[in-house]
């Protein structure tokens, strides 16, 4: 338990006690102030003063424009701040709030020619938005403040086309997000979309203090942790009991979730499209994509400054800038910088991991945008958890229960990791016409790791010992990404269309060299370990090891949203990959190719008997080729393919809250896995299923109250196989898991801004490996924070695992149990 105090000075004090993770400080948008209180109510008193009531709201067409107008006593002088989401313009009015008679909100339909809606709410306790959507672009919208009020005069913007989510405010608010790209490669309302996606947004992610791209994953029903521990910079993730491809700002990640998402500063929000993506984004396999949307310059000027402290010597501090760099705002930056330290309850481990990410955004033109990206990350210190035994934990050991502290490695011994990513790419959309668009971007990663590492063996006889093998290596990696296509829309006859085309290229090429085994140490005793019993110098090379593995692709891909009615939509696709690998690892093959050519397929449709309702329907399938050096005794192993079979319903609730209700069949054949017998090997196990359904809900259930929550129940088993018993269970695939998080803010009063959450995460029990020797038990975890947010400052305590429930969080074998 540790007590923190955290101020900002001259405004507020905060004290808190900490029992798991982090208390986070938060102060935004630092520009000149008025002189500061002195006092706490000498700053409320001056902070309600500045407040702005809106009085009224009217809304009146006029002249082929329509006048939004915000009714004041004192009037309105600043401008307000605008960003724009899909074909909507969101305009927030800071310190001001609705004392409207029929309620806090305006709501109107159709009001004027090219503007299908107009909203005006009460976003948080001290900002008024009002959100203008344009039929078929963001709406032009004049600013003119005025004694009486504030004036916004929209018109549709005859000369735009619809374009992606393009961020020019500071960001989306709130739990629910209207519109997806990842499915479709553009912005699709997601009750559009014949498939389960959940987008997990930046409010979420504040709220709950995530700081790794897992804890953002926890709220996706279904997603769960793989066969690496939770708290390794190398881990990787389950979703409908197969793998997770990790994509980045809708390319294919070559790190994936290894290595790259230690610290979330740089993320905006996360988009999990569930089953075979392969359509879009080529290889990969059957479980979906997450795709990681880093966070983009804004237009207007944005500084924030964040600082967390925790226990186990947890420490963060960061900062995001951004703003235009001209005055006609053509030129847009955005910086994100922070450092990050990291402990654990277990002996030994500390993380050190710098991250800059900068951004530049040039609207070359009314019909050019070219985007720069950068970012570099810094990662030494301990970087595997080498767990727990299961004989000592969820298994019995005549020696009693393994300590959940120890290091199962020898930290004398350089134990650590020193990783650099270097990553640098661009952007560019231009538009040909408002119908047609082009879409081109690059992406580059540079990768650098030496490794020093010692992995525990099995138990000796005694079930107290185990050996450790030493390894040491260093690791090189370059990637290229080139992605390019045109989306355009068009009729034939009465039939809508959108299409998307496009082509994507790659190359990768992975360089390791290291002294393999470089000589067994001591047997650690795990239940009483003695460390330092062995120098650098007491150890004889073994086996030196050095590979070389080049992979290029190219893909050809089409895809078509149809309109067949306003109530009716198809969506089909396609895309033809060529793959080839060349390969050595030495000793063992001096020489090894791989080529392979697949067309995987997509088809999916849209049913809305009334507006707030979807049902759908959908069929997609994935390709994924057997890589680097495995094979089976007749060679090279066939390429993995995945389908899945989907049918669903979405609703809309309210406008503030959604929900899906899926249910998913997926099968994935010629699945390689390690060869028991020869670890250098891999086998196909032959077929794997996994079904089930699964629900998610996420929004504003009542003003201030938010939810984003997901249930999955799922069958997932081995289907063929002539290694393991068919009817055994997929590992690290709980048949039941729950997902909860909720918070509500105090709307007014003395105590406004003042909130709090809860979130609640079950998984059953899982299986710790395909052989089913043994299971993890079911776990119920219970978080919580509390939280202050007022104008334009921040702070929270978040508490993960309030009741300190020690549980497991996966496993990677009977010798390799991740303990929490």
């Amino acid at each position: 338990m540790m007590r923190v105090s955290l101020w900002m000075s001259g405004a507020i004090v905060l004290l808190g006690a900490i029992s798991a993770t982090a208390a986070e400080l938060e102060i935004d948008h630092i520009q000149d102030q008025p002189k500061a209180a002195t006092t706490v109510s000498e700053w409320m008193a001056q902070t309600e003063a500045a407040q702005v009531r809106v009085t009224g709201v009217r809304v009146e067409p006029d002249a082929g424009t329509v006048r939004v107008i915000l009714e004041t006593s004192v009037g309105i002088s600043a401008v307000p701040a605008r960003r724009s989401e899909g074909n909507t313009l969101v305009m927030e009015v800071e310190n001001a709030v609705l004392a409207l008679p029929q309620g806090n909100r305006v709501a109107i339909d159709k009001p004027g020619a090219g503007i299908s809606a107009i909203e005006v709410i009460q976003a948080t306790p001290t900002i008024v938005q009002v959100r203008i959507t344009g039929d078929t672009a963001v709406p032009l919208v004049e600013v003119v403040p005025s004694a009486a009020g504030l004036v916004l005069s929209a018109e549709a913007d005859e000369n735009a086309a619809e374009e992606e989510i393009t961020v020019t405010g500071e960001g989306q608010s709130g739990y629910r997000v209207p519109n997806a790209s990842t499915a479709t490669r553009t912005d699709t309302p997601i009750r559009d979309i014949p498939r389960s996606i959940q987008v997990i947004p930046q409010q979420v992610i504040r709220d709950q203090n995530a700081n790794r791209l897992g804890e953002i994953l926890e709220n996706a029903p279904g997603v769960t942790g793989s066969f690496r521990s939770p708290r390794s910079v190398s881990n990787f993730f389950n979703s409908r009991g197969f793998e997770l491809e990790i994509l980045r700002n809708g390319a294919p990640d070559t790190l994936g979730a290894d290595y790259s998402y230690t610290v979330t500063d740089n993320i905006e929000r996360v988009e999990v499209l569930k089953g075979p993506a392969s359509v879009l984004f080529g290889l990969g396999a059957p479980g979906g994509v997450a795709n990681v949307i880093t966070k983009k310059p804004l237009r207007e000027p944005f500084y924030e400054i964040r600082a967390t402290v925790g226990n186990f010597d947890t420490y963060r501090g960061a900062i995001d800038l951004s703003g235009p760099l001209n005055d006609s705002k053509t030129v847009l930056y955005r910086l994100n910088a922070s450092a990050n330290t990291v402990g654990s309850f277990i002996d030994f481990f500390k993380r050190d991991t710098y991250l800059v990410a900068p951004s530049l955004t040039w609207q070359i033109g009314e019909r050019t945008t070219l985007t720069f990206d950068a970012e570099y990350q810094k990662i030494s210190g301990t970087k595997t958890d080498n767990g727990l035994p299961a004989e000592g934990t969820v298994l019995p050991n005549p020696n009693g229960r393994v300590p959940r502290n120890i290091t199962r490695s020898e930290p004398t011994l350089e134990n650590d990791d020193d990783t650099d990513v270097y990553r640098i790419g661009y952007n560019l959309e231009h538009r040909f016409s408002e119908n047609w668009q082009l879409r081109s971007s690059f992406q580059t990663l540079f990768y650098k790791e030496n490794l020093r590492l010692a992995v525990p063996l099995n138990f000796l006889a005694n079930k107290r010992e185990q050996p450790l093998l030493y390894l040491q290596g260093a690791t090189l990696l370059d990637s290229y990404q080139f992605d390019n296509y045109v989306v355009g829309k068009f009729s034939t006859g009465g039939i809508q269309h959108q299409l998307v085309a496009g082509f994507n290229l790659y190359s990768e090429y992975l360089r390791y060299a290291g002294n393999g085994f470089n000589g067994l140490l001591p047997a650690i005793d795990v239940f009483n370990p003695v460390y330092g019993r062995t120098t650098l110098a007491d150890l004889t090379d073994v086996l030196f090891t050095e590979g070389r593995f080049q992979d290029k692709g190219l893909g050809l891909y089409v895809q078509d949203q149809i309109t067949l009615a306003e109530n009716l939509k198809v969506s089909l696709g396609g895309r033809f990959d060529i793959f080839r690998q060349d390969a050595s690892f030495e000793p063992y093959f001096s020489s090894a190719s791989l080529s392979e050519q697949a067309f995987s397929p997509q088809v999916g449709i849209v049913y809305q008997p009334i507006k707030p309702i979807s049902l759908y329907a959908s069929y997609s399938r994935s390709f994924n080729p057997a890589t680097g050096a495995a094979s089976d005794v007749s060679g090279q192993l066939r390429p993995e393919r995945g389908t899945q079979y989907e049918i669903g319903v979405k609703a809309d609730i309210t406008e503030k809250l959604s929900a899906t209700l899926a249910l998913f069949d997926i099968t994935r054949t010629n699945v390689a896995t390690p060869d028991p017998i020869n670890p250098l090997r891999s086998i196909q196990t032959g077929e794997q299923n996994s079904r089930g359904v699964e629900l998610d809900l996420s929004g504003e259930i009542l003003p201030g109250w938010n939810i984003f929550a997901g249930f999955l129940l799922i069958d997932a088993k081995l289907t063929a196989d002539n290694t393991f018993p068919v009817g055994n269970k997929l590992n690290n695939t709980p048949s039941t898991s729950l997902n909860l998080w909720t918070t509500y803010q105090i709307q007014s009063g003395g105590l406004q801004g003042l909130g709090f959450g809860l979130g609640i995460f079950y998984a059953g029990e899982r299986q710790g490996d395909l052989n089913n020797s043994f299971q993890l038990p079911s776990y119920v975890r219970t978080d919580a924070s509390i939280f202050y947010k007022r104008d334009r400052f921040r702070a929270a305590v978040n508490i993960k695992n309030l009741f300190d429930t020690e549980y497991f969080a996966s496993a990677g074998g009977r010798n390799r149990v991740y303990l929490t």
